[in-house]
């Protein structure tokens, strides 16, 4: 990275209060900036380092109110956090530009079409009758099965799983170690065992989807499990057979969604939440880390609270729960008139 501050605010939409010639050469957090790098601002409790910092810019918000002298050069944006996002993407895609080869290596079965452009590594192997498209990137020790489909400007990192049927949609990014398309857990049980149901659906991805390291997204028993397009999926996340998540919801590490659940549009779920099966979340639902789903949730809410013992005692006890700020004030109106 080597570019002006001027460079930057032009990409971001900013306005410059300072040196505009100063040259940038690194993004860091404010708190270890050196003189050639830039940081930003986003959140309140980290203002107290641009008096002490040793940037030579930093990204603020419009309405940050400067109480002292400062060192670095300001580029005030209405919002420094998406300010980030663009200026870190711009950057990224410079960086892990990959040579367009296929490697010898790899072994790739005749029926497949490849189109130009495209980057295969090392010991990567794609099955039958699939179609990888433009500028799509698969690195090193990938496995693609039977009649996957790879959609334009897709990357797909090294040790990925796809498996048979998977559509990949345009402009995704799936990160080491996922698995798209393992079997589902279903199992329909007998007297003395649990006989396997064969999960014979498949996953499709739409376009602009992020998928972590190590997040597993089993194929549909029948149908399709989708993730719907600008969805962004953390790290070690478990979503079920027959899943369907809404376009832009973003889920953080360590959730589990059991099968044939739909998630709305523009969701936020927090991390390490367990969310049961053949249940419906609405629309621009908060759900808050370490929260246990059981039960639908309809649009615009913001929930909380594990769900770790016995259903029906749970249930009793909620009810009781959602009377307790009555209780209490009737309690302690019932003290009061006893201390009179």
């Amino acid at each position: 990275m080597d570019i002006t501050v001027e460079e930057i605010a032009k990409l971001i939409d900013g306005k410059v209060i300072g040196n505009s010639s100063k040259k940038i050469f690194r993004i860091a957090k404010i708190e270890d900036c050196k003189e050639g790098d830039i940081g930003f601002i986003s959140n309140p409790k980290y203002e107290k380092f641009i008096y002490t910092t040793k940037a030579s810019c930093i990204i603020v918000n419009e309405s940050f109110d400067c109480k002292d002298e400062i060192n670095p050069t300001l580029i005030t944006v209405k919002d420094s956090y998406l300010a980030l996002s663009t200026l870190s993407n711009l950057i990224n895609n410079n960086q892990k530009e990959v040579k367009k080869t296929i490697s010898s290596k790899s072994i790739i079965e005749e029926n497949t079409k490849l189109a130009s452009n495209i980057h295969i590594g090392h010991f990567t192997s794609i099955g039958e009758n699939c179609v990888i498209e433009e500028n799509v990137t698969i690195l090193n020790n990938c496995v693609i099965g039977n009649n996957v489909t790879i959609k334009t400007n897709s990357f797909i990192h090294s040790n990925v799983n796809i498996n048979n049927n998977s559509n990949i949609g345009t402009n995704n990014i799936i990160h080491p170690g996922a698995v798209i398309g393992a079997d589902g857990f279903g199992f329909a049980p007998s007297e003395k065992t649990l006989n396997k149901i064969q999960q014979l659906g498949n996953v499709i991805t739409k376009d602009h989807v992020e998928i972590g390291a190590n997040t597993t997204i089993d194929r549909a028993t029948l149908g399709s499990t989708i993730i719907n397009s600008g969805v962004k999926l953390d790290n070690l996340i478990q979503i079920g057979h027959n899943v369907e998540i809404g376009k832009n919801t973003a889920i953080a590490g360590l959730t589990a969604i059991a099968g044939s659940t739909k998630i709305g549009e523009n969701c936020l779920i927090g991390g390490q939440c367990a969310i049961t099966g053949h249940i419906k979340i609405g629309n621009n639902v908060k759900i808050a880390g370490n929260s246990g789903i059981g039960c639908n949730i309809s649009d615009n809410q913001t929930i909380q609270g594990e769900y770790a013992f016995n259903k029906q005692d749970f249930q009793r006890s909620y009810i009781l729960f959602k009377r307790l700020p009555k209780i209490v004030k009737r309690i302690d109106s019932i003290e009061k008139d006893l201390k009179r």
